[in-house]
C-alpha cells in the first residue's frame, strides 16, 4: 500500500510539469525562452521516465513519459519537417533499416517459397505420372505452347503493367497480413504460391521449353519475388511478435513489428512498381532480345540489394530498426543535447 502512496505522490508532485512540457511540445512556434525552458524540462521528464520505470515499476507511466519526451525532441527539431526530407529519410534511412531487420525472415520467406517450388517443378518435368495429373492433355498442351506465354503478350503494356502490379501488391499484403494468424497463413501463402510457380516450370520442363518458363519469368521475377519474400518475412515477424514477445508486453511487441512492417509495405509499392513495370514494358516484349531483358531484371535485382545491404546495414549501425518514426526521435534528441550544449 505504501508503494501505491508514494506512486500517487510522485505523479501528484511532477504532474503540473509533465503538462507544461506537453504544452510547449503543441506549440507551432517557440520563442527563445520557452525553448530553453523545453529543454530542461525535457531533461527533468527523461530523469522521471527512468524513475518511473527503475523505482517504481510502472510501465505504463514510463511509456507516457517516454512518448512525451519524444515529441519534446521532435519540437525542438521541426515537428513538422518538409515533404522532400521525410521522403529522403525514409528512403535512405528507415525503410533500408527495417528491411535490414527482417534479412534472417526473408531468408526463411525465400526457402519456404522456393523449396515446394523446386521440388513440384522436378517431379513434373521428370515424373510422367506427375505430369499427366495435371489436367487433361488437352490443357497441358494449351498451357505450354500457348496460354504460359500468351499471359505475357496478349494485353496491352500499360494494362499488363497495372494488373500485374495490383495483383503483386495483393499478394503482398495478404502474406503480410495473415501472419498475424500465427504466422502459418503466411507461410501457407507463400508455399502456395511457390508451387503454382513450379508447376508451370514442370509443364514447361516436361516439354523441353525451360527456357521459354526463365526467359519470361526472370526478368521481372527476380526482384518481384524478392519483393514478395520481405512482405513474408514482415508477416512471419509479425506473427512471432506475440507468440515470442520476449521481455516485452504482447501488445507492445505486436504494436512495435506493426508499425515497422507499415514501413515495409509502403516500401514495397515502390519494388512491386518497379517489378511490375519490367513485366509489363520487357518481359516478353519484340523490341529485347532475352540476354537484355534477363539483364535489365538481374541489374534491377542487384541494385535493390545493394540499396537495402549498403543503406541497411548503416541505418542498423546508427541503432535505427526501421520502427515508424524513430528516425525523428533520434534526431530530436541529437538536437537537444545542441541546444542543451549551447546554453
Amino acid at each position: 500500500m505504501a508503494r501505491v502512496v508514494t506512486l500517487d505522490a510522485f505523479i501528484a508532485r511532477h504532474e503540473a510539469e509533465w503538462r507544461r512540457l506537453a504544452a510547449l511540445a503543441r506549440q507551432r512556434r517557440l520563442a527563445p525562452e520557452e525553448t530553453t525552458e523545453l529543454v530542461a524540462r525535457y531533461e527533468r521528464v527523461a530523469t522521471h521516465a527512468a524513475i518511473a520505470r527503475s523505482r517504481y515499476g510502472d510501465r505504463e507511466l514510463a511509456a507516457r513519459l517516454a512518448q512525451l519526451t519524444a515529441a519534446a525532441a521532435a519540437a525542438v527539431y521541426g515537428a513538422r519537417p518538409r515533404r522532400w526530407s521525410a521522403l529522403q529519410v525514409f528512403a535512405t534511412r528507415t525503410f533500408p533499416a527495417a528491411l535490414w531487420h527482417l534479412r534472417w525472415q526473408v531468408a526463411l520467406a525465400a526457402v519456404v517459397f522456393l523449396v515446394p517450388a523446386l521440388a513440384l517443378g522436378a517431379w513434373v518435368a521428370t515424373s510422367a505420372e506427375a505430369f499427366q495429373a495435371l489436367g487433361t492433355e488437352e490443357f497441358r498442351t494449351a498451357y505450354i505452347e500457348d496460354d504460359f506465354a500468351s499471359y505475357y503478350t496478349d494485353r496491352p503494356s500499360t494494362e499488363f503493367f497495372a494488373l500485374v502490379t495490383t495483383n503483386n501488391v495483393q499478394v503482398g499484403v495478404l502474406a503480410f497480413a495473415l501472419g498475424i494468424l500465427a504466422v502459418l497463413p503466411t507461410l501457407a501463402v507463400l508455399a502456395v504460391n511457390g508451387l503454382s510457380v513450379g508447376i508451370a516450370g514442370g509443364l514447361l520442363g516436361a516439354a523441353g521449353d525451360l527456357g521459354t518458363f526463365f526467359a519470361l519469368i526472370l526478368p521481372h521475377g527476380l526482384l518481384e519475388l524478392t519483393a514478395v519474400f520481405i512482405a513474408g518475412a514482415a508477416g512471419i515477424r509479425l506473427g512471432w511478435s506475440w507468440l515470442a514477445p520476449g521481455e516485452r508486453r504482447r501488445v507492445d511487441a505486436l504494436v512495435c513489428e506493426a508499425r515497422r512492417a507499415v514501413v515495409v509495405v509502403i516500401g514495397l509499392f515502390v519494388v512491386f512498381a518497379v517489378a511490375g513495370l519490367i513485366e509489363g514494358y520487357v518481359t516478353g516484349e519484340d523490341w529485347a532480345p532475352t540476354w537484355l531483358q534477363l539483364g535489365l531484371g538481374s541489374a534491377a535485382l542487384a541494385g535493390f540489394l545493394g540499396y537495402a545491404g549498403v543503406l541497411g546495414r548503416r541505418a542498423a549501425a546508427a541503432g535505427l530498426t526501421g520502427d515508424l518514426g524513430e528516425e525523428r526521435a533520434a534526431q530530436g534528441v541529437r538536437a537537444l543535447a545542441r541546444v542543451a550544449a549551447d546554453e
